[in-house]
Formats: C-alpha cells, sequence, structure tokens
C-alpha cells in the first residue's frame, strides 16, 4: 500500500470512525482501523462488533494513489498524528509487511500494523427500500429525546431509543423510567409493515455528532441491526433485544391545570433556584402555582433557601404544590425552540407534562418527587 493525501480529508474522516472504537473491547484486532485502498479509493472502517463506521474516500480526493492493500491501524495514536503532522500533504506506505512509514518532508512515523487477515468480515448489507429522511431533522429527532435514555445496565432495554413507524408517522421515544421525551415527525414514504425497533442510545448519540447540513439519510432496517447511510459514511448499529415499554398511556390526556410562560424565564428561574441543591442527588426544587402566580424555590438546611417569581398565564382557580429534579426539567426544557411552553399538570403526585405552544409533535414528561 503506497498513497498520498490531503491531511484535513483524512482527519475527517478518522474522526468519524474512531467514534466506533470502544475503550472497553477486548478483541485486540478491533483496536485497529481497517485502511483499505483500490484504484476506486479509500476505506476506513472500525468496529466493536456492536457498532460499526465505514467510510469511502474517493479516488478524486486522494492526491496520488501508487500501490493498493489493505492494513490494520492501532487507532491509539494514529488520529492525533495525522492531527499534528507539520504539512498538508501526508504520505503512507506499508513496509516490511506489517509496518507503515507515516511522512512527510520533513517528519516520519514508523508503526508496527496489525495483520488484515485477523480483522473479522463485517457485513454492512443495504435493503432494497431503505426509509428516507431528512438528515437535519433526524438529527434533532435524536437531539430531542436521547437525553432521557436511562444509564443503567438493570433494564438494558430502557438505555436505547425506541422507533416506531407506523404508515409515514415515525415516533422516537426515550425514557429513564422517572422522565419520558417523544418526539412524532412525518417521512417521506410510508411502510408497509410497522417498524418497532430499540437502538442503543449510545450508538445514536455518537450518530448525531456526524450528521449535518439538510442532506438525504437512508435508514435501512433489519431484524437485528439498523445501517444508516449518510453521504459517504455507513454507520451499522446493533439492535436491542427485548421489549420496550408501552408508553402510550403514560401521558395524559387531560388535565386540571394548564400554564402557559416564557421558556427562558423559566429556564433561567429553575437554573437559579437548584444552585443551592446541586450536591444533592436529586437536585429537587419545589413549584408552586397560587392565585395565578408561580413561585420556584429550593432549600438546603446547610445552606439557606431561594425563592424566583415566574410570570405565568393561567387560570386563578388553579393550585398545585410539586416538586421535580432541576436536572431533568433543564434538560428537557433545553430541546425546545419555541419562546413559550405548556405546563400541564393534575396534581403532586401525577407527571409533569411540559410542551410547546407551537410544536404538538415534541411532549416531556418528568415524574415528580414527593417531599415531606
Amino acid at each position: 500500500m503506497k498513497f498520498t493525501i490531503q491531511k484535513n480529508i483524512l482527519l475527517e474522516n478518522l474522526n468519524y470512525v474512531t467514534k466506533a472504537i470502544s475503550i472497553k473491547n477486548i478483541i485486540p484486532i478491533l483496536n485497529g482501523i481497517k485502511f483499505e485502498l483500490t484504484e476506486e479509493g479509500l476505506s476506513l472502517t472500525a468496529s466493536d462488533s456492536e457498532l460499526t463506521i465505514k467510510t469511502f474516500i474517493a479516488e478524486k480526493d486522494i492526491t496520488k494513489i501508487e500501490k493498493p492493500g489493505t492494513i490494520i491501524i492501532q487507532s491509539k495514536f494514529i488520529t492525533e498524528i495525522i492531527r499534528k503532522m507539520p504539512t498538508d500533504t501526508i504520505n503512507f506506505e506499508v513496509i516490511d509487511g506489517l509496518k507503515i512509514k507515516i511522512f512527510t518532508e520533513s517528519n516520519q512515523y514508523n508503526l508496527n500494523c496489525l495483520d488484515p487477515k485477523e480483522y473479522p468480515s463485517l457485513k454492512l448489507e443495504e435493503s432494497k427500500t431503505p426509509l428516507i429522511i431528512n438528515s437535519s431533522i433526524f438529527k434533532e429527532v435524536i437531539n430531542q429525546t436521547s437525553f432521557a435514555i436511562s444509564n443503567q445496565e438493570l433494564r438494558p432495554i430502557l438505555t436505547g431509543i425506541n422507533l416506531k413507524i407506523v404508515g409515514d408517522m415515525l415516533e422516537c421515544v426515550a425514557t429513564d423510567s422517572y422522565r419520558l421525551s417523544k418526539k412524532n415527525i412525518q417521512i417521506a414514504n410510508a411502510v408497509k409493515e410497522d417498524i418497532n425497533i430499540v437502538i442503543p442510545g449510545k450508538n445514536l448519540i455518537e450518530f448525531e455528532k456526524i450528521l449535518g447540513e439538510d442532506e438525504d439519510l437512508e435508514l435501512h432496517i433489519f431484524n437485528s441491526k439498523i445501517l444508516f447511510k449518510y453521504k459517504n459514511i455507513l454507520f451499522q448499529s446493533n439492535l436491542l433485544n427485548g421489549t420496550f415499554p408501552n408508553t402510550t398511556n403514560l401521558i395524559p390526556t387531560e388535565f386540571e391545570i394548564i400554564a402557559k410562560t416564557n421558556i427562558n424565564d423559566y429556564f433561567a428561574a429553575i437554573d437559579r433556584a437548584s444552585l443551592l441543591t446541586q450536591g444533592k442527588d436529586k437536585n429537587i426544587v419545589k413549584m408552586k402555582i397560587e392565585n395565578g402566580k408561580m413561585l420556584i424555590n429550593s432549600y438546603a438546611s446547610e445552606i439557606g433557601k431561594v425563592e424566583e417569581k415566574v410570570i405565568i398565564d393561567t387560570d386563578k382557580a388553579a393550585k398545585i404544590d410539586i416538586s421535580f429534579s432541576a436536572k431533568y426539567m433543564l434538560e428537557a426544557l433545553k430541546t425546545i425552540q419555541d419562546e413559550e411552553i405548556l405546563i400541564l399538570l393534575n396534581s403532586d403526585v401525577k407527571p409533569i407534562v411540559i410542551k410547546s405552544v407551537n410544536d404538538e409533535s415534541l411532549i416531556h414528561l418528568i415524574l415528580p418527587i414527593k417531599t415531606y
């Protein structure tokens, strides 16, 4: 293998594929990145066996291809080596079979490599009828739901995001059993058979970092995996086994109290009130609505107390005193892009529902915390 390439082109693609390298990986060969050079271009592949990312750099974007070949370069240092190379043009040459020379006119690295024959065969299959979704819209869907996934491995299914498609409606739901986020979007091509899968949340969060401007994103869905095709990138993730809980009945449809307020004022009040409780596990603040007014307060016996007033539009008869996690509320509010929100309530033991005034497609639910 011997080729010359521009630093920025290679670095961009390395940054994509290294997202699939896991520090927990126990298979040595999977700590490497597969460089596969043909006359058509250069493929880079990385995998941890559950997540596989492959990019392709076309021949027209490579300065010079002198000799095709395949090698596995250990991932630990390669990205930093490329980033710190002193010139924009970098040369690669395999020497002595399993060593690679990476060099410019003024410096060179000689790295030990891994045998490509030991690299597992990774099938990145594409379906005949992929779903097509705008990349910016799907990026927003991930952003608006992924924060609510569980970090606890006790219930692995809750570490994923549930993606359901019925007809031309796609629904994404994430929950850690204390909060829930749901986003609905309409897709261009309706499915003939309903789809109900759970994608590991950590993988989708990594994929969201790759997605950029408005382009077509293809979803190739299989029984145990999903392949995303975006520009020159193939991003394949295993699916989680198990049944995601039915969350449809968890979201109330009728409410005794409906309060409208400015999201920035509400966010800032909770943010300030939570300062005194940030050292606490649940970071609890209290919200009181009475006589058409809202008070946000928190109390820490060793520090003191804080009270914030928020202007709201609600029925004068509305009255409630409810506590919740400031952290959960702030994370939900960050995903709403409108200026005004609706805070929907029933009682101090029933879920708090947050909606945008203008966007019915996004719903956040937060369970209250009983304080005595």
